[in-house]
């Protein structure tokens, strides 16, 4: 199984998905660099509908509820939340201050704690999966324990 399978998504949900994304990765008070590249492949890849990491920097912020009503779908709203996860680790640490906005978002979503925990770890694992190339047993060691796992 894909575990970022494809899934096509609309323009609206588009732009709820990258302001949403746009919140988890200002959560610790700023945007590191890897969150910023993640979130423009994201609008490269869905064309973004005319926006740039600029223009999310200066919308209001979507609170929960908004997110919800943008991403109604359960399987975008599944995405957008393992996205979302992905963005919270790219910097090298899953801040409280993003799991505190992932868990708002996830409950809005009608995500459960068990299923958000399952999504969690899943994220940690697909991570994980692409260091089993790497030689270096301690590295790998290092980082899964970092994850978590």
């Amino acid at each position: 199984m894909d575990f970022f399978g494809e899934i096509e998504i609309s323009e609206n949900e588009a732009e709820m998905f990258a302001r949403g994304l746009y919140v988890v990765a200002r959560a610790e008070g700023g945007v590191h660099e890897r969150e910023e590249a993640l979130i423009s492949a994201f609008l490269d890849d869905v064309g973004g509908g005319g926006l740039s990491l600029a223009s999310l920097a200066r919308m209001t912020p979507p609170k929960a509820a908004d997110v919800q009503a943008g991403l109604g779908r359960p399987e975008v709203a599944k995405l957008f939340l393992k996205t979302a996860l992905l963005l919270a680790y790219v910097d090298g640490s899953y801040a409280l201050e993003e799991r505190k906005v992932i868990v708002d978002f996830a409950t809005a979503l009608g995500v459960n704690d068990k299923d958000l925990a399952e999504l969690e770890q899943g994220v940690r694992e697909y991570l994980l999966g692409h260091l089993v190339h790497l030689k270096n047993v301690d590295v790998a060691r290092k980082v899964a324990k970092n994850l978590g796992l």
